[in-house]
């Protein structure tokens, strides 16, 4: 393989799931064949989610019926990490809570926290993490505790999550509805907090590891928080065009259109006076007389070349943003 390829530079991949690895119950095309190359680059892997359904071992078994390397220890959960916030904040023998599912009560048993089953019971708190079967008496049942003067801690607070037939609502939007009955936010166990990508790159013993996810808010917004590379892959919930959009603190080092995009060599950026060179495309910004800028692109919107020129090009334009910006994008077909 050639010596400049993405993969060259890390000695670790840190990969989300939902999105990069598997889309519901199905691997995400030549996913798995790129998770297993990597042994054979000395690339080491762990799994870093946010979906606290099930537990670690569930999720490695899963990976290994779809042929994936994994094993136990290789997986780390948002269950995960707010059990050990959980532990950070609360003795054992507190009363927990749990809004959410049966590996996530497993982990808080773990820590000999008592688990309760209603708010009748005087929780010391609620734990609050992705179950697909939640409905209304849950959610309920939780803004009750809280409100009653539980604490209140989110595995994760992720608005969509990627199924099989399409995006579906993730744990974010069941976290939204308590906390519009409760008028406050929970504390955030999970991505983007830095401790969850800390955790496993000391697993693997990693100095230089890639984070690898398909959420800016999450995966990549967690990665730089964490002082870490981030690969923003586009097999789920965010795009090249998003990602151009995207708040500074969420923008990738890297886009990338799959997993198999690791093996390749990433195309080096050239700048010259404001213009940005990527393979065969080239991106710039542009004002117009009202002082309206523009990214002009010459490429198309099927090259990721193109989207990689444009998104360099804006992102020097605009270095500091604190919310998400809304250039006009202008492609070579459509300038005079």
């Amino acid at each position: 393989m050639s010596a400049n390829i993405l993969l060259t530079a890390y000695d670790a991949v840190l990969a989300d799931l939902d999105g990069v690895v598997y889309a519901g119950p199905a691997a995400i095309p030549g996913a798995i064949d790129a998770l297993n190359g990597l042994a054979a680059m000395n690339v080491k892997l762990a799994y870093v989610t946010n979906n606290a359904s099930r537990t670690p071992a569930q999720v490695a078994a899963h990976l290994r019926e779809l042929g994936a390397p994994a094993d136990d220890d290789q997986v780390v959960s948002s269950a995960q990490a707010g059990a050990a916030l959980l532990a950070q904040k609360f003795p054992a023998g507190s009363k927990v809570l749990v809004t959410g599912s049966t590996a996530l009560a497993q982990e808080v048993q773990a820590l000999g926290m008592q688990v309760v089953g209603s708010a009748d019971d005087a929780p010391d708190v609620v734990i609050q993490g992705f179950d697909p079967t939640l409905g209304w008496a849950d959610l309920a049942e939780a803004t009750f505790a809280i409100k009653g003067g539980a604490a209140w801690i989110a595995t994760n607070t992720d608005m969509t999550i990627p199924r099989d037939r399409g995006i579906a609502p993730g744990n974010g939007t069941l976290v939204a509805a308590v906390r519009a009955a409760v008028g406050f936010d929970p504390m955030v166990a999970g991505k983007p907090e830095a401790p969850l990508f800390h955790t496993a790159a000391n697993r693997l013993g990693s100095q230089a590891p890639l984070v690898v996810g398909d959420r800016l808010d999450t995966d990549i917004l967690g990665g730089n928080n964490a002082h870490m590379a981030t690969a923003l892959v586009l097999t789920g919930v965010d795009s090249c065009e998003s990602a151009l959009r995207a708040r500074t603190v969420e923008r990738p080092q890297f886009i990338i259109a799959d997993l198999g995009g690791l093996y390749a060599p990433y195309p080096e950026l050239t700048f010259d006076a404001g213009s940005v060179t990527c393979g065969g495309a080239t991106a710039c910004v542009v004002a117009d007389v009202e002082g309206i800028r523009s990214v002009q692109i010459n490429g198309t919107a099927e090259d990721l070349d193109a989207w990689r020129a444009a998104c360099a090009a804006w992102w020097l334009a605009v270095p500091e943003t604190t919310v998400s910006t809304d250039p006009l994008l202008q492609w070579s077909s459509e300038l005079p």
